[in-house]
């Protein structure tokens, strides 16, 4: 199992573009074979940032998904409405490696 924690901050006059934007990600992901879940939260703290909480069955499963339609039409217009670029953290839990970039 491969859980991806995802943050992006958004630019405040973005937000609702942003909202818009990620929902088709957001559905289509979650009907990928190899996804578990896939949620969006925001910050209660930070009004901008957003965390996409994902988990997958398998390293493939991430890759696959990374290669998919949905995945790459969102990326090339997250410049669009992100304020920074985006922070990853990955945790591995069937090989218990840890991995943050």
């Amino acid at each position: 199992m491969i859980i991806i924690h995802a943050t992006m901050h958004v630019n405040p006059e973005k937000t609702e573009t942003f909202l818009q934007e990620i929902q088709p990600l957001i559905e289509a992901s979650r009907a990928e074979a190899g996804n578990i879940s896939y949620n969006l939260y925001q910050s209660a703290e930070k009004e901008n940032t957003f965390l996409m909480a994902e988990v997958w069955k398998s390293p493939d499963a991430v890759a696959s998904h990374n290669q998919s339609d949905h995945f790459k039409a969102f990326t090339a217009k997250a410049q669009e409405f992100l304020s920074a670029p985006f922070v990853n953290a990955n945790l591995i839990i069937d090989h218990l490696v840890v991995h943050c970039s």
